[in-house]
């Protein structure tokens, strides 16, 4: 695989669809190199003969499709695919095609540098000498100028502003001659020998005469990408026949890239009697309320781990443009909630200029920006890609096969990047509430989008069964210990074989038993090697001699008797090599520790509840899952109104009712008040007890920024053992397969994690999985720099770090020893070093390290050092002193000092 491959996917922390999408295109030029007047049969055969499901390029040039679901980031391939065909191929001119207005101005900002969703930012070629934009407004200036003569142009170009010229029976403005470059600026970019024509929302160029004219253009290549890989056509849907590869909306679901869509009803809900302006209404309230409801849940998240405040939006679906603006009167209206949207709503369609938009469309993402309502007919098919989208109400009449894709396809990208584990923050609402079974139905069917995953197995996958494979520490091993693995498993796995023979293996095991008992002493053993001072290594002979017994009673003389001296000696030997000094820490206070949290007022601008009516049902499409959104029959009513808060507050674990009562209760009253400002007293009442949870989530959120503890308490670090035994891994691994060398990279490094590796030597361990391809590098340089290595299995570290109201564990990547200091090294992608939760776990790891390295310097030891790598800089012909500067400068931005982590 081309080496340009790895560095953009790593650059650019492209996710495993769009990595697999450059690793085709990779392919794809090495079957047909991307040339002017290339042979189209002779690339088409050999392109279809790999990729069977490409039988035409549908164009006069070697075009293939990528089909991406929605927010998986097209975008961004974009720029991979630029990125790669400029640095392995030499290409320099590439033409981009915007389908509509929003889209073409989406595009120029993600291709522009230092703009928030630059999509070629860590192409270091490109930080030294970015590409030059031009476009459909600014070619005229810049041949003027001379930009389009630069080494890598993008242009940038709306096919429906080329259109509409075409249509009209004039020339396009791009076909004008130009007397600087002596030609049209078309017919300049036809005359390239290496343009590259790029096609978004692809499916909007099929049969117009603005893309029959742009295929004189003759590019080298053209490259499609869209969700949806068909023309709708009298007959229905006609599919490409150049889709090279398809990811649709199925398994971007089931992989967590996008949000799970629900849709939403009224429990117990009927229809029947109701008229259309009734339901209506009852649908428009009701997602305002759960718009309200999100808000306050992605506030909540927000504050807990540190993230950017997310303010959520909620798109209403109109008829038609009249009907548009009868729902923006009625917004607008003292009707509507009392008018508190009328400020916070706009209309977009084509009774409104698009241009007057785009601004104000494009901003709606940030949470100074005040559209909380977005109503529209059809102007936002494609290309408005904001991620804060979590409530729809469709009041247009479609089938229910088009409400699902065209509804969700504008609301399925996540805030956050990845899907966060509260239910809430990770799922779009569809309000259908006369839709709902209707859609459930649909959602059910087996060619639902959204069910939808294409999954061919070969032959030889359906042969293919799969083991648990249990990676055994090698001393067990070498001790010649029994694994106690499953009757599938395959604990022999590349084990090293027993140093014992089978009558030592009695005394080895009665040795090794009281080697471990002995960790729970680390005044006797502070450390793996005091096990060969001569009195603990007399100790454990002792023991060994008080516990043995021969197999069966024999007289002495007539069989040879084991050497239990030297069995306990080889054994101890044994255990120092294969060890490395974990210590086990504790960190308790001295005295009694005082905390609490200081008065404050609560920021609740953003709480805005409306009373509601019913409780709502959230129906998950593709799981099936169903959330109850409402008064749970559960909920105990309460005399006051602040009692509901402080009942909800009580049942967090650091929070204490007697110690915080006044506290408790003022800030249930500012809650109350607050609610109290814009609805009756009834009203705040079933809000109080329908919201109940999460308001005091959200107000224990904000009592996290004003905790206090007493700093004069001092800590003492209490080490329970010296080290400790290494944990066993298991794995999952094909039946018949043998481990991958260590040493070679593997063909698809999209899926690193289904591989097993093995050969080594210096490793704890006989087999190991890496994450990335950077942990197998890494591998190699511990391979030939440490003195011994491994990967810690879940549970062998008990280092905590705070993460909101969490303490999750923290479990490391690698552990090596060298001569002089033991590492705890953590790879991590470049564009996460800086990620809070990363450095949380950085916080309480060199908290962890500062502990042991005292206990390792008081008894002889070796100190520890924490290692936060970014992946760019793990190659092979590194060496551990090389990462040093990278580990020296992770230790040094975190302050050696005692964190609550390690107090658990």
């Amino acid at each position: 695989m081309n080496r340009h491959v790895n560095a953009i996917a790593g650059r650019l922390s492209l996710r495993a669809p769009q990595r697999q999408s450059l690793e085709i295109l990779d392919r794809v030029t090495e079957l047909s190199l991307p040339r002017k007047d290339a042979d189209l049969e002779a690339a088409l055969a050999a392109i279809r003969a790999e990729f069977p499901s490409v039988t035409d390029f549908e164009r006069d040039f070697p075009s293939l499709c990528f089909a991406l679901a929605t927010g998986v980031g097209k975008t961004r391939l974009m720029g991979a695919f630029i990125a790669y065909l400029h640095l392995a191929h030499g290409l320099n001119n590439f033409f981009v095609l915007a389908p509509n207005l929003t889209i073409y101005s989406k595009l120029i900002a993600d291709f522009t540098p230092n703009t928030p969703k630059y999509v070629l930012k860590g192409i270091a070629e490109f930080a030294i000498s970015p590409p030059v934009i031009t476009t459909g407004d600014n070619f005229e200036r810049q041949i003027a100028s001379g930009g389009n003569l630069f080494p890598v142009t993008i242009n940038i170009f709306n096919i429906s502003k080329i259109n509409s010229e075409v249509r009209g029976g004039r020339s396009p403005r791009i076909r004008s001659f130009k007397e600087e470059i002596g030609d049209s600026y078309f017919d300049y970019l036809a005359s390239q020998n290496d343009l590259v024509l790029i096609m978004d929302e692809s499916h909007r160029y099929r049969a117009t005469a603005g893309v029959r004219a742009i295929n004189e253009l003759k590019p080298v290549m053209g490259l499609e990408l869209t969700a949806t890989p068909f023309v709708e056509t009298t007959r229905g849907p006609s599919p490409f026949q150049n889709v090279i590869f398809d990811y649709p909306l199925g398994r971007a679901m089931a992989d967590g890239f996008v949000k799970e869509p629900a849709v939403v009803t009224r429990e117990n809900f009927v229809a029947a009697g109701k008229s259309p302006e009734q339901l209506q209404q009852i649908k428009l309230e009701d997602g305002v309320r759960l718009h309200e409801s999100v808000k306050v849940e992605l506030e909540t998240y927000a504050r807990q781990v540190g993230e950017r405040i997310v303010k959520p939006f909620m798109l209403v679906i109109a008829r038609d443009t009249t009907h548009a603006a009868e729902l923006m009167t009625l917004v607008k209206s003292a009707a509507f909630f009392e008018g508190r949207y009328a400020d916070k709503v706009i209309q977009v369609d084509s009774s409104v200029k698009e241009e007057e938009t785009i601004e104000r469309l494009l901003k709606v993402e940030s949470p100074d920006e005040p559209t909380e309502i977005v109503i529209h007919v059809n102007m936002l098919k494609e290309g408005w890609d904001v991620t804060n989208l979590y409530t729809i109400v469709p009041l247009r009449a479609a089938n229910a096969r088009t409400l699902i894709e065209q509804s969700i396809g504008r609301g399925l990208r996540l805030p956050y990047g990845r899907r966060t584990g509260v239910t809430a923050v990770d799922r779009l609402n569809i309000v259908a509430h006369d839709r709902f079974q209707e859609i459930v139905d649909e959602a059910r069917k087996p060619d639902s989008a959204i069910r939808l995953q294409q999954v061919i197995l070969t032959e030889e996958q359906l042969q293919q069964k799969t083991i648990t494979v249990e990676s055994r520490p090698q001393l067990a091993a070498k001790l010649g210990l029994r694994s106690d693995t499953a009757a599938n498993g395959a604990s022999s796995f590349q084990e090293a074989p027993t140093e014992f023979t089978h009558e030592e293996q009695q005394v080895v095991r009665i040795a090794y038993d009281v080697i471990r008992k002995m960790e729970t002493e680390p005044s006797r053993l502070p450390g793996v090697a005091h096990l060969q001072n001569p009195e603990v290594q007399a100790a454990v002979l002792r023991e060994v001699q008080s516990q043995y017994r021969p197999a069966q009673m024999e007289l002495e003389g007539i069989a040879k008797q084991p050497d239990l001296t030297a069995i306990v000696a080889r054994t101890v030997d044994l255990v120092v090599q294969q060890t490395i000094d974990i210590p086990r820490i504790l960190v308790t206070p001295k005295g009694e520790v005082k905390s609490g949290f200081h008065h404050f007022t609560l920021d609740l601008s953003r709480m805005r509840y409306e009373v509601p009516n019913e409780t709502l049902w959230a129906a998950h499409l593709r799981t099936g899952q169903v959330d109850r959104i409402g008064l749970g029959a559960g909920n105990i009513d309460e005399q006051k109104l602040e009692d509901y808060v402080v009942s909800g507050l009580v049942d967090f674990d650091d929070v204490a009712y007697d110690e915080h009562a006044d506290l408790l209760y003022d800030l249930a009253s500012q809650v109350a008040t607050h609610l109290l400002a814009t609805h009756p007293e009834d009203g705040v009442r079933k809000i109080l007890r329908l919201h109940q949870k999460e308001i005091a989530r959200f107000v224990h959120a904000q009592m996290q920024s004003h905790f206090w503890q007493d700093t004069e308490v001092e800590y003492e670090v209490v080490v329970t053992r010296g080290f400790t035994a290494l944990r066993p891994s298991a794995y999952t691994a094909a039946a018949g397969e043998q481990p991958l060398d260590f040493r070679t990279s593997p063909a698809d490094k999209s899926n690193m994690s289904k591989y097993l590796f093995g050969g080594f030597a210096r490793c704890l361990y006989p087999v190991q999985k890496f994450q990335s391809d950077a942990e197998r590098k890494l591998a190699i340089i511990l391979e030939r720099e440490a003195l011994k290595w491994f990967k810690p299995a879940k549970g062998q570290f008990q280092i905590y770090y705070k993460w909101g109201a969490d303490n999750p564990e923290y479990q490391p990547d690698f552990v090596a020893e060298t001569r002089d200091r033991i590492f705890m090294l953590e790879p991590k992608a470049a564009n996460q070093m800086t990620d809070s939760e990363v450095l949380a776990k950085r916080d309480a790891a060199v908290s962890w390290c500062k502990h042991a390295s005292d206990h390792a310097l008081g008894h002889g030891g070796k100190p520890w050092t924490y290692a936060l790598i970014p992946h760019d800089v793990i190659a092979e012909n590194m060496t551990l002193e090389g990462l040093g500067c990278g580990i020296d400068a992770a230790a040094r931005d975190c302050p050696e000092r005692d964190t609550m982590e390690g107090k658990k």
